[in-house]
C-alpha cells in the first residue's frame, strides 16, 4: 500500500516544450505542463469541455528523455508524486506552486500522428 499513498497517473497533451536545464554534475532538470481535459453535459444539454492543467518537473533520465524526445502538443502519460512547494518573489511575496514530480514518462502519440489523424477525421466527417 505504500506505493499508494502519494501516486499521480494523468494523459495530456504537453503545453509547450520541456525547458531543461542544467543544475550541476551533469545533472538535468525539465519542467512542462500538460493539460488534460474532461467533456460533460450541463443541465441545459450543451456539451462543456473543461481542461485542467498541471505542472511537471522530471530529473535525470527523465529530464534528458523529455529533452529528446518531447514536443509541444504531443499526447503523454506521466506516474510520478505530487509535491507541494513555496517561495517568496523578489517583491517578498509568497507563492503556492503544486507540481507532479516524475517517476515515469511514456509518449502516446507524436505531433505529426496527432495531425494526421484530426485530418483523416475531419474527411470521414
Amino acid at each position: 500500500m505504500n506505493n499508494l499513498k502519494n501516486r499521480v497517473n494523468l494523459i495530456g497533451n504537453l503545453g509547450m516544450n520541456p525547458q531543461v536545464r542544467e543544475i550541476g554534475n551533469g545533472r538535468k532538470v525539465a519542467r512542462f505542463s500538460i493539460a488534460t481535459s474532461e467533456s460533460y453535459r450541463n443541465s441545459k444539454g450543451d456539451k462543456v469541455t473543461e481542461t485542467q492543467w498541471h505542472n511537471i518537473v522530471a530529473w535525470g533520465s527523465q529530464a534528458t528523455f523529455a529533452e529528446k524526445y518531447m514536443e509541444k502538443g504531443q499526447q503523454v502519460a506521466v506516474e510520478g508524486k505530487l509535491t507541494h512547494r513555496d517561495y517568496k518573489d523578489a517583491k517578498g511575496e509568497k507563492h503556492y506552486i503544486t507540481e507532479v514530480v516524475v517517476n515515469e514518462i511514456l509518449i502516446l502519440k507524436y505531433r505529426d500522428q496527432q495531425q494526421s489523424a484530426a485530418k483523416e477525421k475531419d474527411a470521414v466527417v
